[in-house]
């Protein structure tokens, strides 16, 4: 399957929530090219640069979006070839 090029952002929106977010992420080092993060006062942001296959990025984006507190959307390039 083909890699793709993507861009995730993860708004935690409570921070009691962050170990298991930092659990899916650890899983998914592997495709995870950037990571941004920024607190805030209440609630945190994670914007993220990714790299495979739309199943592994729809794998970590589908774990994150089944934790409680977290909303998470992405945004995937079209197919090409990426050294």
């Amino acid at each position: 399957m083909e890699k793709r090029i993507g861009t995730v952002i993860i708004d935690i929106e409570n921070r009691e929530s962050a170990p298991a977010v930092n659990a899916v992420l650890s899983r998914h080092a592997d495709i995870i090219l950037c990571r941004q993060g920024l607190p805030r006062n209440s609630r945190s942001i994670i914007s993220l640069v990714l790299e495979g296959t739309t199943d592994e990025i729809g794998s970590l984006t589908g774990q994150l979006g089944r934790l409680e507190g977290i909303e998470v959307k992405s945004a995937l390039l079209k197919s090409r070839e990426y050294a």
